[in-house]
């Protein structure tokens, strides 16, 4: 069984832009959050009212966010499982802060367009894939 997409569908064209997004969004996000978690006190200071396991969960999505993009780019099967769980995560994490923030949490705004952003993002990678991904008349099975 071949485990790797072959782009013959018109969405296929845009894997490789997709693939560099992804992987620029990882490399950022693992900055980032890195920075808040083991950096200067400074980048605490500058991240405000942060939840911590929201930034602890966005970090460690980073890797996953680089993994994803490699699979991606190689045209791996296991890209589109991998970006659903990432975007799915992402809207779980989301829901976890809003229940902080009803509980009375201090936040930042910036928090909800990131994770919104974030969550959206990878539904529509997961979508582009989606469509990308051969029927089995067209992968020959």
């Amino acid at each position: 069984m071949n485990t790797e997409m072959t782009p013959k569908t018109p969405a296929a064209r845009w894997t490789k832009p997709v693939a560099i997004l992804a992987l620029v969004f990882g490399v950022m996000t693992v900055f980032s959050g890195g920075n808040v978690l083991f950096g200067p006190m400074k980048a605490q200071e500058m991240a405000g009212n942060f939840i911590s396991f929201v930034v602890w969960f966005n970090f460690l999505a980073g890797f996953l966010y680089i993994t994803a993009a490699v699979g991606i780019w190689l045209g791996k099967s296991w890209a589109l499982p991998m970006s659903i769980f990432i975007a799915a995560a992402t809207v779980l994490i989301g829901l976890a802060f809003g229940f902080q923030v009803m509980q009375g949490a201090e936040f930042e705004m910036r928090t909800v367009g990131a994770l919104i952003l974030r969550a959206g993002l990878w539904t529509a990678i997961a979508m582009v894939l989606g469509k990308a991904k051969p029927t089995s008349r067209e992968s020959g099975n």
